[in-house]
């Protein structure tokens, strides 16, 4: 190539970087090309540098940057100088408050896609794509509690296993459990909840699940912990729980119903209570109505719908059930990702050994998203306890909630 056809050539390299840094909001970061042309910020240090492979990687990149950086990152194509979590902070944050053109092309991008349903043959499709991929996957890094949610940190310095036990205590105490009474658990992971629910509060316990590999997992622990007669996991969807109890609670599963099934899994809920019943929904949400990240949704939890509370509120309004309580654990959701992130780090080579570098930088960059996601505000993390409308035996104070 002649020089002027060099120069022509980095000043088209150089027009494309400017253009995905502006699409993006002009976050601070320094995109780069690996002939070494640069685009940053004109003041200040960049959080990281962000360098592709090719042209091609970037022109992918251009065409649909929330879809196609995470598989072009995935397969090798871009190289990250600095900390991941803040380099996504820093293009959530200039993405989401630059207005716009950046907030008008994620609108636009979001308004065209659409999730995978989730009937009952879309859910078990969707959940076994996520978490049928291995018990000895997740065990690497969820920390000894198997649990996959939100923790709950009485204070910041509290460790992950210390933190997951106090989400569960937590949920329990909003519950207000007593001893001999019966639970439905919509949705039950690899069974802890349900196992400390029986264990620390003498309740007896039905939990459905459609991940064959993690009731597996929770029926075998069970049975080694002498649990079995007190816990009975079900292999089946949510909307066949049938029954009455006590209390309903789901931790972590309303991701995955879809906005289409929230008016069922309210009547589900409704069918199962009685008039003194009480129930608890664990689930990401968001401050207002918005597609799940596409990249996400497509390569990691397809499928899934993190609502706002009032798209919450169709599980509730249809069937006349009070809310009592809602608080927000966002920040208790960025910090169990951060040790999630940490252990998944720690377990890499592992990892690699289990699939190939293609997942190990998959999922790396899944759960850096996530805690950027949730420590800038982009996601949050809502509990919502409730009751039918017609119940009086509702507390006065929180007190319970700390103290015992």
């Amino acid at each position: 190539m002649t020089d002027g056809g060099a120069l022509e050539s980095s000043s088209f390299d150089y027009w494309l970087l400017s253009r995905l840094r502006s699409s993006l909001g002009d976050p601070p970061v320094e995109f780069a090309m690996a002939s070494g042309v640069r685009v940053g910020p004109g003041d200040g240090t960049p959080v990281a540098r962000v360098t592709f492979a090719s042209r091609a990687a970037l022109a992918s990149t251009m065409a649909d940057p929330w879809l196609r950086f995470g598989d072009a990152y995935s397969d090798g194509l871009v190289a990250i100088d600095g900390d991941l979590v803040n380099l996504l902070e820093s293009v959530y944050h200039s993405s989401s408050s630059g207005g716009g053109r950046a907030s008008l092309l994620r609108r636009a991008a979001g308004a065209l896609r659409r999730p995978r349903t989730n009937t009952r043959s879309g859910s078990r499709d969707n959940i076994h794509h996520h978490y049928d991929i291995g018990n000895d996957f997740y065990a690497l890094w969820l920390g000894s509690t198997m649990a996959y949610t939100c923790a709950y940190y009485p204070s910041p310095t509290a460790s992950l296993d210390e933190a997951q036990t106090a989400k569960m205590d937590h949920v329990c105490r909003k519950l207000r459990l007593e001893a001999g009474e019966r639970v439905v658990e919509a949705g039950c992971g690899w069974g802890t909840l349900a196992l400390h629910m029986a264990r620390h509060y003498g309740v007896r316990v039905r939990a459905f699940n459609i991940s064959h590999q993690q009731l597996q997992y929770a029926r075998e622990r069970a049975a080694r912990e002498g649990l079995a007669s007190a816990v009975e996991y079900v292999e089946d969807d949510y909307r066949n729980i049938s029954g009455r109890y006590d209390a309903f609670v789901s931790v972590g599963m309303l991701e995955h119903v879809g906005p289409e099934n929230y008016t069922t899994l309210g009547q589900v809920a409704h069918r199962c209570l009685d008039g003194r019943g009480r129930g608890l929904i664990h689930s990401i949400g968001r401050n207002r109505p918005a597609p799940m990240q596409p990249w996400i949704e497509k390569r990691i939890f397809p499928g899934a719908y993190p609502p706002s509370l009032a798209e919450m509120m169709r599980i509730f309004e249809p069937w006349n059930f009070s809310v009592l309580d809602v608080e927000n654990l966002r920040l208790h959701y960025a910090q169990t990702l951060r040790h999630w992130l940490a252990l998944y780090e720690a377990a890499s080579e592992r990892v690699r050994r289990m699939f190939d570098e293609k997942f190990v930088r998959m999922w790396r960059l899944y759960l850096a998203g996530s805690v950027a996601g949730f420590a800038c505000g982009t996601l949050q993390l809502f509990q919502v306890l409730f009751a039918p409308g017609e119940s009086n035996d509702i507390p006065w104070t929180r007190a319970h909630l700390y103290t015992g």
